[in-house]
């Protein structure tokens, strides 16, 4: 008998000790110089893997070998998303706490499909999300003691396809899971609404043509005059309304959507109410920023991302349902290899049954860092900072006569423009960008191109909005000086 191939070497307890070490290393002195370099990637497409080895090492490489190349090859090609100097889109925040919580989850190995699989893994997650009702002041009936509950999903465009097939079971009777969609089921949002509507109506096989997308008001929300009469077509025509989705926060104008006579139209027509909070949901930590609750308790479902404003590196959104029946019913599946007496108890929670993967990660531990290490009322202090530098960054743009603000500010994003001029406002993006000392993003609001400056980011003081503020109206200056 041939005697069995070796196994490859693995880094002993030592070189792992300090390979951790001097990775560790690394990511500090990153962050500490990330401030200073250009925001956005200087590279075309391409150039990163151009300067990288065609074919994979035969022979395994040191550690040392693997990290000194970091800096030359990888980090050319990085958005420096951890930047202060970072405005663009949404935050994508991280914090020490959170990475420390990702780097236990990694090095921990844990598959948290079933309770059996790690119970740790599921009654963290539980207990980390009914925190999270109770600080953010949610309805009690999101609570996991419950009928309904929470769980982690990689992020709220996941949250959005479990919903709509949730709502889709619902509205079939418990029969779309086995015989497919009913043909006439029509799903209802506002135009601003986030782009993951279009994807779950396509994966779900309900088609995007069966999407209205409803106009929104002149502050950017769903328009709910507008609402009703669709939804009153959609009956009158022999159409059924299954699921209406209300944002809170949208991602061109952060504009929220009137959940409460949203939630009304909704359940005269039995439709399930999902309500998008991804960005603005973490404000609520704060009491005098609760608003961004209002109608929340006529919710189905509700999802927001600690990995957009809570420190919490991505992927993290917590989804929750007020009756958890519909979700299980769409999306489990029991083979035998997966049967165990938990499970069959009914008094454990299978998070496989909640999402669209079997596998799932320890997500809970960065989370759970987080919230410890910060506290709410940490939490909170870091929300009010941000918010107080939007504050004074809109008062600086309505000051000033060569800009305009495009949207009502709700809470740490300005939408603005260069006054009268689209053309002016494109260049001015592309400029500031290019420059690499910071950046922002754009989109359009009532035809007009415009600029939007995110303040949300870890290490973002008032000294980095400020100097922002200053480089763009020094920007804009010179290309009026350049078409003149």
């Amino acid at each position: 008998m041939a005697a069995a191939p070796n196994p490859p070497r693995h880094l002993s307890d030592e070189e792992f000790r300090r390979a951790g070490y001097a990775l560790i290393d690394w990511l500090i002195d990153y962050r500490a110089r990330v401030a200073e370099l250009p925001v956005m990637p200087r590279v075309a497409p391409g150039d990163i893997r151009a300067g990288l080895p065609a074919a994979p090492p035969q022979a395994g490489e040191s550690f040392d070998a693997i990290l000194a190349d970091l800096a030359p090859l990888i980090e050319p090609g990085l958005m420096h998303w951890q930047s202060p100097n970072f405005f663009g889109y949404f935050p994508a925040n991280a914090s020490p706490p959170a990475i420390l919580g990702e780097l236990l989850s990694a090095g921990l190995g844990q598959q948290g499909m079933l309770w059996q699989t790690s119970p740790a893994c599921t009654e963290l997650e539980s207990l980390v999300l009914d925190w999270l009702v109770s600080a953010l002041d949610l309805p009690a009936r999101f609570r996991t003691d419950g009928q309904g509950g929470g769980v982690i999903q990689d992020s709220a465009s996941s949250a959005t396809l479990c919903a709509l097939l949730a709502a889709r079971e619902r509205a079939s009777a418990w029969q779309a899971r086995d015989d497919g969609n009913p043909a006439s089921l029509v799903a209802y949002c506002s135009a601003d609404a986030h782009s993951s509507l279009d994807k779950a109506m396509s994966i779900a096989g309900l088609g995007r043509a069966r999407l209205r997308k409803i106009a929104t008001d002149g502050a950017q929300r769903l328009d709910v005059a507008a609402l009703a009469q669709a939804l009153d077509e959609d009956v009158a025509a022999g159409l059924r309304p299954f699921f209406v989705c209300a944002t809170v926060g949208t991602t061109a104008a952060l504009a929220i959507d009137p959940v409460a006579a949203i939630g009304t139209l909704a359940a005269r027509h039995g439709a399930w109410l999902h309500v998008d909070a991804a960005m603005a949901g973490s404000a609520a930590l704060c009491p005098e920023l609760r608003f961004v609750n209002d109608g929340l308790e006529q919710a189905d479902s509700y999802c927001f991302n600690p990995h957009k404003w809570l420190l919490t590196n991505f992927d993290c959104d917590c989804f929750y349902v007020a009756d958890r029946e519909p979700l299980l019913r769409a999306l489990s599946v029991m083979p035998e290899y997966l049967r165990n007496a938990a499970s069959d108890s009914g008094a454990a929670i299978d998070y496989r049954d909640w999402q669209i993967p079997l596998g799932r990660r320890f997500r809970a531990l960065k989370l759970w860092f987080v919230l410890r290490s910060y506290g709410i009322e940490g939490l909170r202090q870091f929300v009010r900072h941000h918010l107080a530098l939007a504050a004074e960054l809109e008062a600086l743009i309505v000051a000033d006569e060569a800009f305009e603000l495009l949207a009502p500010r709700t809470l740490n994003l300005l939408c603005f423009a260069c006054r009268d001029d689209d053309a002016l406002s494109r260049a001015l993006l592309e400029r500031v960008n290019a420059e690499g000392r910071l950046f922002i993003s754009h989109t359009v609001i009532d035809g007009r191109y415009c600029l939007r400056l995110c303040i949300g980011q870890t290490y973002t003081t008032r000294s980095h909005v400020l100097a922002a503020w200053q480089h763009i109206r020094a920007a804009r200056a010179a290309l009026s000086g350049e078409s003149s």
